[in-house]
């Protein structure tokens, strides 16, 4: 594989900018909405236009994607944050991984070898499985859930595509407060709990998640689940519009009172290094 490959087959933000960002994803150039990219971009209109591929959102919370250049596959391959990840555009515009979670990742990996003996996880809201497998890759045992049994069958894919990721990922598609409440009941206890939850949504009988309204209900229920007698950790990330860093620090000491808390923005490094904001995160650890 020649040099011009290798560096195709990875992610790369290429810039941003009038609130769209412009990215290398595997062999393809994208173009997809940035609403806090409100500065202009550093590139000319004439390379922005060299896209495969742009999305513009609708009224309707959705979009449509426009190809050019021939179009795309209907799914491809690209490597970012030590693992390779199949992506599959929708038609919300996203591809199957959220690239500012990478440094989240790492945080994983590294939180999960630091803690000793046999280490359990949870993550909710878990998506196409990048977070799980950072921590199954760690060494952790992992009970991964999400809603849609297509996000976890994604999540599978995933895996088979990282052999350094070992068999250690149990695959639920379940309601979050449905399996928490289950999971109380039969006793079951975690070392660590990674959450990424919606802004809005509705249960499979229109039970109504507003983040504002139930952030610390769940957070409660989930530190029922946290080991108490050992060491543990909660990583909590969102994108809702009104959530700062500040707001998710301070729900994490509200809930879980004695430990360390830290908050900060997600971000992305473009080419140049200059960062692109994209979400929030705050994670906890207790003492000891």
């Amino acid at each position: 594989m020649g040099k011009k490959s290798v560096l195709m087959s990875k992610y790369q933000l290429i810039d941003s900018g009038d609130r769209k960002k412009l990215e290398q994803v595997g062999d393809y150039v994208l173009i997809r909405p940035a609403l806090n990219a409100a500065w202009r971009p550093r590139l000319t209109e004439r390379e922005w236009e060299r896209a495969d591929g742009v999305f513009e959102r609708d009224s309707s919370g959705g979009g449509r994607w426009t190809w050019r250049n021939g179009g795309v596959p209907s799914a491809w391959t690209a490597e970012w944050g030590g693992f390779k990840l199949l992506v599959k555009p929708t038609n919300f515009g996203h591809l199957g991984f959220f690239a500012e979670q990478y440094q989240t990742w790492d945080w994983l990996r590294q939180t999960v070898k630091g803690l000793s003996g046999p280490v359990k996880t949870l993550n909710l809201f878990a998506y196409s499985g990048i977070a799980s497998m950072a921590m199954a890759e760690a060494g952790a045992e992992v009970t991964h859930l999400d809603a849609a049994k297509g996000m976890n069958d994604w999540g599978k894919e995933n895996q088979k595509l990282n052999p350094q990721v070992p068999d250690r990922i149990r695959w639920i598609a379940d309601d979050v407060f449905k399996f928490v409440a289950r999971e109380q009941r039969r006793g079951n206890k975690y070392q660590g709990i990674v959450l990424d939850p919606p802004s809005f949504g509705r249960g499979p009988k229109g039970e109504l998640w507003k983040i504002e309204d139930s952030a610390i209900p769940l957070l409660e229920s989930c530190k029922t689940l946290l080991d108490a007698t050992r060491p543990h950790f909660v990583a909590l990330s969102c994108h809702s519009p009104g959530f700062s860093p500040i707001v998710l620090e301070r729900l994490l000491e509200c809930v879980f009172g004695a430990g360390t808390a830290e908050s900060g923005e997600m971000t992305v490094p473009d080419r140049d290094g200059k960062l692109l904001p994209a979400g929030m995160f705050a994670r906890f650890r207790s003492r000891g």
